[in-house]
């Protein structure tokens, strides 16, 4: 555990947790010698020999001061570590999952994290405090108790040492028995965790259904089967404990045995026997406190082992220097890419194409043809199975991460807003840019007439995600953020879908105007949009199946031309106020 502890502590942390461990074997040998320091003292009282009694009760005395310092010292030590391994494992977490590839990200790996963050702290910061000590002792104050007996008498201390293999094993038989069910807990408890979270994002929709008072039944399930696993758990535990501690008590009774029995033959005086047995208990005193101690040591070493994970999970890899110089003005091209978020099943097959700088190229296609998987690959938020990927003329494999995003701004369909006003979401893209600058942005993306009706202006706070705000609101926003990032390259996937038509032709006007100085890479179905591209990407099941003008593949007559003519007949669909006939009304609803 102590070595499992230093990991996730981390390299900053070593040497206090090396101080802290090296106190706690201070202490337990000092409390096994205070215990073996009776024998002299009791052998001498017994005696009758006042004198040498007071003697070795004079060292007994300075060893029990020693024996409490050390106790302090530890004590203090340990709780340090436990608040410096709270700091390291949220920092630590922190900045691994931020290395993290996207597509890490699935919904049981959050609902794990969420839970490890939480719970998985409060369980490991026990460890030092409180549950290191008593491990440290269960093995280093029975073996100088051990070396003690040998001293004193060879055969109490081989008797001692013949239980310690029986007690080994029975300890790690209740540990395997713990073990065997622990897995199916942490996935009960981290299905939870995501279900609970599911539970509060929902509420809308729950209520909207009717289903808020009854329940959600995903989440009843999921509670459910943590308190059955739960459960089973105990059931397991149970009898493992019960056994260790009675193959202690029949350890101790064994050795206590083999004493009575070489004091009846003459071998051992009584005075010397008593104290010896003395030293047998305080021998089987911290293997009974570390079974008593055994569930919550269990769940500490799985948290630790869970947080370890987590954290020598690879990372995206990356160069350890950026490149020399500076990209070139914002080109993007795809190199012969294929790339699948699972091996058996890829998504982009083969593709090519090249963006040139200070245009605008719009990709057009059906669901799950690699629309989005395209922006996230210049994003890098995966690495491509083959070919290559290059952003500003270089590949971002080799670029850092600081570097690559410097040149991009991204503006995704699903957006999400932090809890704070508008100008904080805004700010987001250049923390240190001013009012104007924020205001600025927000006007070209058309926010202003949001604040315009709010009445604390931009420090209207958003709510989590930003419920307090429409979606198109959200990404008015979120445009605005990417607006003041400013950067060369600027990618968008349907960043207008939840917009009325009267703002997403004023938004696509600043669209528009930001490709005389940047480069798009836009998703898009609005037609506005498509038309306004200089170049246009048709994917079809990814592959490339058409690319060129609006005229060109208007002349072409192929799936763009499909597309165009299909979005303009459904474009002039309305809802109609004209009242229905009665008569129509019945003859509709009996067809």
């Amino acid at each position: 555990m102590i070595g499992l502890l230093g990991r996730v502590l981390g390299p900053d942390y070593a040497r206090p947790l090396r101080l802290h461990v090296t106190a706690l074997v201070v202490y337990s040998v000092l409390q096994a010698v205070a215990f073996a320091l009776l024998v002299p003292v009791l052998r001498a009282l017994l005696s009758g020999d006042t004198s040498a009694a007071w003697q070795w009760l004079s060292i007994l005395a300075v060893v029990v001061v020693a024996t409490a310092a050390a106790y302090y010292v530890q004590a203090q030590l340990g709780y340090r570590v436990g608040m410096a391994l709270s700091r390291a494992v949220h920092h630590r977490t922190g900045d691994h999952l931020a290395a993290l590839p996207l597509g890490w990200f699935t919904g049981e790996k959050v609902g794990r994290v969420a839970r490890l963050s939480s719970q998985g702290v409060v369980d490991i910061m026990g460890v030092p405090a409180h549950l290191l000590q008593p491990v440290v002792s269960a093995i280093v104050t029975p073996a100088t108790v051990v070396a003690i007996l040998a001293v004193f008498d060879w055969r109490l201390a081989a008797a001692s040492l013949l239980t310690v293999p029986v007690l080994i094993l029975v300890y790690r038989w209740a540990g395997d028995l713990i073990a065997a069910s622990d897995h199916a807990v942490d996935a009960a408890g981290a299905e939870a965790a995501a279900r609970v979270v599911e539970y509060a994002q929902t509420q809308a929709v729950l209520r909207a259904h009717g289903r808020a008072r009854d329940g959600f039944a995903h989440l009843d399930a999921a509670l459910s089967e943590q308190a059955h696993a739960g459960r089973a758990q105990l059931n397991r535990a149970v009898p493992g404990r019960a056994a260790f501690a009675l193959t202690v008590q029949v350890a101790v009774t064994a050795v206590l045995t083999v004493g009575t029995t070489l004091a009846l033959g003459g071998n051992v005086d009584v005075a010397e026997l008593i104290a010896l047995l003395v030293l047998v208990i305080r021998f089987a005193e911290p293997l009974v406190v570390a079974a008593d101690l055994g569930g919550a040591l269990r769940v500490a070493r799985n948290s630790l082992s869970r947080i370890d994970e987590l954290l020598r999970t690879p990372t995206m890899p990356e160069p350890a220097t950026a490149l020399d110089g500076h990209p070139d003005n914002g080109s993007i091209a795809l190199e012969r890419v294929s790339f699948g978020y699972d091996s058996d099943r890829p998504v982009l097959h083969d593709v090519s194409l090249h963006v040139p700088p200070h245009t605008m190229t719009a990709l057009v296609g059906a669901s799950g043809s690699g629309k989005t998987t395209i922006t996230r690959l210049v994003a890098r938020f995966h690495d491509v199975t083959s070919g290559t990927v290059k952003v500003g003329g270089s590949d971002v494999r080799e670029q850092t991460t600081e570097q690559l995003m410097a040149q991009l701004s991204l503006v995704f369909q699903e957006v999400y807003l932090f809890d704070g006003t508008i100008a904080d979401n805004i700010r987001t893209g250049r923390p240190e840019a001013t009012d104007a600058e924020v205001e600025a942005a927000g006007r070209l993306a058309r926010v202003d007439e949001i604040i315009d009706r709010l009445p604390d202006g931009y420090q209207t706070r958003v709510g989590e995600g930003g419920t307090r705000l429409s979606g198109g609101e959200r990404q008015r926003i979120a445009l605005a953020r990417a607006i003041l990032k400013d950067a060369p390259i600027v990618l968008l996937d349907e960043a207008t879908s939840a917009l009325d038509p009267a703002n997403e032709v004023a938004i696509q006007d600043a669209l528009t105007a930001l490709t005389t100085h940047k480069t798009l890479l836009v998703i898009a179905h609005r037609l506005q949009t498509v038309r306004a591209a200089d170049q246009i990407i048709v994917l079809d099941q990814g592959r490339i199946a058409e690319y060129g003008t609006h005229d060109q593949l208007m002349a072409a007559g192929g799936r763009y031309a499909a597309f165009w003519h299909e979005r303009q007949r459904t474009s002039g669909w309305r809802l109609s106020t004209t009242a229905i006939p009665t008569s129509a009304a019945a003859g509709t609803a009996g067809t």
